[in-house]
């Protein structure tokens, strides 16, 4: 790793990010930090900064731009609405594929997956994204192997995860991958995640 003696994951933040997608694993990832012998660090920023409001009308406030928050282990990519404007934006991509050369592991939650696919980061790799976007995945590039089935898929240095609450999921994943399964299982049942639908 390239980045000092602890772990660093920084959750991008931007106006229509779906709301779960970030405080979903935010609080996986931060809730893992506060029990963790590694001390993780947990940080959101925004391309400049400032607040954004999220796709239902959440607004939150980041720690940092995206030119103050240093190197980081892993880039966490939340989808929503907002993506769409972010994958149509030259200069974002060129952010994106910067970041993909200095951080070690790039996740993505939702349609995140479309600014990574539109950054040409999922190139014949496979990947999964919200059941709704598979055909919009295929447009941005159609040699992305497309996991229709799966909450999350982890290919090495890309983790992909499929809608909204699936980024629990991939983030209890991300816990298990980088401390152990037991850390990950006493964030689970510190977070009462126990997902058994009423409806």
């Amino acid at each position: 790793m390239n980045t000092g003696s602890h772990l660093r994951v920084g959750l991008f933040v931007f106006d229509g990010a779906e709301e779960l997608d970030v405080v979903g694993p935010y609080d996986v990832l931060a809730s893992w930090a506060q029990h963790s012998a590694l001390h993780p660090e947990v940080v959101t920023f925004s391309t400049d900064g400032a607040g954004v409001r999220c796709a239902k009308g959440l607004c939150l406030v980041p720690d940092r731009s995206a030119d103050e928050v240093g190197p980081l282990h892993v880039l966490l990519y939340p989808g929503g609405q907002g993506t769409r404007a972010l994958a149509a934006d030259p200069e974002h991509l060129e952010w994106v594929r910067r970041m993909r050369a200095t951080t070690p592991l790039l996740v993505s939650v939702c349609t995140g997956a479309l600014v990574y696919a539109a950054a040409g980061l999922l190139s014949g790799r496979p990947a999964t994204t919200h059941w709704a976007a598979f055909d919009e995945l295929a447009t941005f590039d159609p040699s992305v192997l497309a996991d229709t089935e799966a909450r999350f898929v982890d290919d090495g240095d890309v983790i992909t995860s499929a809608g909204v609450s699936a980024g629990i999921d991939m983030a209890l994943h991300l816990v298990a991958r980088l401390e152990s399964v037991d850390m990950a299982r006493g964030v689970r049942r510190g977070i009462q995640y126990d997902p058994a639908p009423p409806v």
